[in-house]
């Protein structure tokens, strides 16, 4: 959890998530689960891992997520496994869609928002999978909202909601 604390300060300050932090958090866990599970936890890392790369970077290609978000998710999924990973993963989505409302309810861009929202859905099947030409990450003029927050949220739901 002090990888997520870090992750979500420096998110918070600099809107970047660094890999001295994220790269070394993917791999212990895939070798902490190896180390204490065999076989059977390297694949369960790995899956955890690949569940995370593919869903996560779904967003990214999308420009809706930063390459740090998935790498952070990446190291979260390698940890716990496809299994709690899936749970994390709806609570982040969770936690992430209220902060957003939350975000631009109080920021006064509440209906910006939802007609942003309403964009990135609905125009999907005439737009493919391409990234919008404004709503992305990459667009200096875009509202980025921090993410690493939900996804930190997210995972310690995941670890609360197994108990």
């Amino acid at each position: 959890m002090i990888v997520m604390l870090v992750a979500t300060v420096t998110d918070l300050h600099s809107r970047r998530v660094p890999n001295w932090l994220v790269f070394p958090f993917i791999g212990a866990g895939l070798t902490f689960r190896t180390f204490h599970e065999g076989w059977g936890g390297f694949a369960q890392s790995s899956l955890g891992i690949l569940l995370a790369a593919v869903l996560m970077g779904f967003f990214y290609v999308l420009g809706g997520m930063g390459m740090g978000d998935v790498k952070l998710a990446v190291g979260l999924g390698a940890w716990v496994g496809p299994g709690q990973l899936a749970m994390a993963l709806a609570f982040m989505g969770l936690v992430g869609g209220v902060m957003a409302l939350g975000w631009a309810l109080w920021g006064g861009f509440l209906n910006e928002t939802l007609t942003g929202a309403g964009e990135l859905i609905f125009d999907l099947k005439k737009r493919g999978l391409r990234p919008h030409e404004t709503l992305v990450v990459t667009n200096p003029s875009a509202r980025r909202m921090p993410y690493v927050p939900a996804i930190a949220i997210g995972a310690i739901l995941s670890f609360l909601a197994r108990r």
